[in-house]
C-alpha cells in the first residue's frame, strides 16, 4: 500500500479512540480492500462485523471490552447473570464465557473473538432490569444485580446457586429481588 494510506491511518489514530466502524473508516478515505489489508497487517483488529479496534494506537482495551464488543455486534444484547455480576464487582473471578441475553426473536449473529453463552429471554421480561453503561470507548447494556440473581436462580444450577449465596445484598436490593422473582415466577426458589 502507499505511504499516504498509512498517513491517513495516523490521522485516524489521532481522531478516534479505541473502536471504529467501517463507515467511519470509509469517510476517512479508506476502501474496503485497504481496511482488509490493514487488518491483515495488524494495524486494525476486527472485533465483529463492521467494527475494528485501533491496535497500533498503543492503548489497552478497557477492562469491560467484552461487554462493549458484544453490544457493537448486537446493540440489543444485554450482559446477564454471572457476567453481569462480575462486571458490577459482585464476584471476583471472571467467568470463562460472557453470558449474553437476547430477545427470543433476535437471530443476529454474534461471532466474537471470545466465548459467549447466549440466553434467549421472553420479550415480555427481556428489558426488565436493564441498564445502559456509557464508557469513553462505547456503551453496553447490562442487567442489574437483582435481575441477574433471579435469572441465576431460575436456572437452578448448583454452581449458580453457590455464586448467589456468596453475594451480600442489602434490604433494598432484597426488595428488588422479591419484585423480580414475582415477575419472573421464581419466588419459590428464594
Amino acid at each position: 500500500m502507499r505511504s499516504s494510506t498509512y498517513d491517513k491511518l495516523e490521522a485516524v489514530y489521532r481522531k478516534f479512540k479505541g473502536y471504529i466502524g467501517t463507515p467511519e473508516l470509509m469517510k476517512e478515505g479508506f476502501s474496503n480492500r485497504q481496511i482488509a489489508v490493514l487488518a491483515k497487517e495488524g494495524y486494525l483488529e476486527k472485533v465483529c462485523h463492521g467494527y475494528y479496534w485501533l491496535v497500533r494506537k498503543k492503548e489497552d482495551k478497557p477492562s469491560d471490552y467484552k461487554c462493549i464488543e458484544v453490544c457493537l455486534s448486537d446493540p440489543r444484547a444485554i450482559v446477564c447473570m454471572n457476567s453481569a455480576l462480575y462486571y458490577q464487582g459482585e464476584i471476583k473471578e471472571e467467568p470463562e464465557y460472557l453470558d449474553v441475553a437476547t430477545a427470543r426473536t433476535d437471530r443476529s449473529l454474534q461471532s466474537m473473538n471470545f466465548p459467549i453463552m447466549r440466553h434467549y429471554f421472553s420479550t415480555n421480561n427481556y428489558l426488565m432490569g436493564m441498564r445502559k453503561i456509557e464508557t469513553e470507548f462505547g456503551c453496553y447494556n447490562i442487567y442489574d444485580i437483582e435481575r441477574s440473581i433471579c435469572d441465576m436462580l431460575r436456572l437452578e444450577s448448583d454452581i449458580e446457586i453457590g455464586i448467589v449465596d456468596k453475594i451480600k445484598i442489602n434490604e433494598e436490593q432484597y426488595r428488588h429481588i422479591l419484585r423480580y422473582a414475582e415477575l419472573l415466577r421464581v419466588k419459590q426458589q428464594l
